[in-house]
């Protein structure tokens, strides 16, 4: 048995229209993290992760610098309430 974790992620600087999203959410699937990624209006990105802690980790470790186009400034990091994801399914969801 592992210990899951669940994180929210707010990733900050120059994340949107670069790829960020779609690399973020392909990182996640191959970590088979559960979650979903999005777009928000202030220009940040968003990220609620939840797997195995060394996954959230590893996938938290990548949000710090993304995709090679993207230009990351900050991340804030919150402990998430376990939520009701479906299990190994992570997607984009529409911006907020």
């Amino acid at each position: 048995m592992y210990c899951r974790l669940h994180r929210l992620l707010r990733i900050h600087g120059r994340v949107q229209g670069v790829g960020f999203r779609w690399s973020l959410c392909r990182e996640a699937q191959a970590l088979d993290l559960s979650g979903w990624v999005r777009n928000r209006a202030d220009g940040s990105v968003e990220a609620l992760l939840s797997g195995p802690a060394a996954a959230v980790e590893t996938l938290t470790a990548w949000a710090r610098h993304g995709p090679p186009a993207a230009r990351v400034d900050r991340v804030d990091i919150e402990a998430a309430a376990a939520a009701d994801l479906s299990p190994g399914v992570f997607e984009q969801r529409p911006t907020v």
